[in-house]
């Protein structure tokens, strides 16, 4: 018998379905494992304002009571901001997830799989998820990379976050076929800061022209998406020098806690919300609308055809 998704489109969003109208899907996980309320909440409607004010439709992606919703309505936004004991879904527990009927938010994997199912082309986040320092032991590796070799989704994002290992992560990307385009400059940038110390593979400083390279793989038979790095404003950033050693600091406490796998990210996040005295988090929320801005020109632009 064929099997029908479980997918449920929220109205602005299925209202820009129906006229081809440009649309921005936006992941959950910055809801439910990003932020604490209430800037969760504040945070994912002022990024769903932001591609609006730019002139598309945003599409928060998440898993309901066992179906995928594309486009949330206020309501449910806070009720997700409120939730406790949500899964964060990646490519392999989202569909055990929705078989299950259970709730879960969307990683960049995971909102990069719903999106493309649901048609939407251009996804905007924070940061991506790479190869983790230590890798060379843990094996680390985030399921971002090898979604982006394989779902053919735009990804615009502030490069990986700076906790993690960029000079390996830029490396699996190579291997795997991903095209890395640094917006505007050719750093490759670093999630709170513009420059990484490493060169993009690529540039562009025009979305029609990303969203013309997107089209380009998809006439090649090319599988996968491209991930277009996005330097954090000027005005926002927290230099480079000023994070290494934070962060540094960050990683030998969790190491010597013990902390690994899914429990690292976030623990090294909230060590250097502290050490930072707020600034990683006001940081983060200005990438994040950076982002939704550009990702809603770069949807225009492919609406354009």
């Amino acid at each position: 018998m064929p099997f029908t998704l479980p997918m449920r489109f929220g109205a602005e969003v299925a209202a820009a379905r129906a006229a081809a109208a440009p649309i921005v899907a936006l992941e959950s996980t910055i809801i439910t494992h990003g932020m604490p309320w209430p800037q969760n909440v504040e945070t994912a409607q002022a990024v769903e304002d932001a591609v609006r004010a730019a002139g598309a439709v945003p599409a928060t992606i998440a898993v309901l009571a066992g179906e995928i919703h594309v486009g949330l309505d206020g309501a449910v936004l806070r009720d997700l901001g409120q939730a406790r004991g949500v899964a964060k879904l990646s490519r392999a527990d989202l569909a055990a997830c929705l078989a299950q009927g259970g709730t879960g938010a969307t990683t960049v994997a995971a909102t990069m799989i719903c999106a493309a199912k649901a048609g939407i082309a251009v996804f905007a986040t924070g940061g991506i998820g790479g190869v983790h320092r230590g890798a060379e032991e843990s094996f680390d590796i985030s399921a971002d990379l090898h979604e982006l070799a394989q779902t053919a989704v735009t990804v615009v994002a502030a490069g990986a976050k700076a906790i993690l290992d960029l000079p390996k992560t830029l490396e699996v990307l190579e291997t795997l076929g991903v095209p890395v385009i640094a917006y505007g400059q050719d750093a490759f940038p670093a999630f709170w800061s513009r420059d990484s110390g490493l060169r993009a593979p690529l540039r562009m400083d025009d979305p029609a022209m990303i969203a013309a390279a997107h089209r380009m793989r998809a006439a090649l038979g090319l599988p996968g998406g491209q991930l277009i790095a996005n330097p954090i404003p000027v005005v926002d950033e927290i230099p480079s020098t000023d994070l290494a050693p934070l962060i540094a600091m960050a990683q030998a406490e969790a190491s010597a806690q013990g902390i690994t796998g899914k429990a690292v990210t976030p623990f090294l996040l909230d060590r250097l919300f502290s050490l930072t005295k707020g600034r990683s988090l006001s940081a983060n929320i200005a990438l994040v609308l950076n982002n939704a801005r550009l990702g809603a020109e770069i949807a225009k632009a492919m609406a354009k055809g």
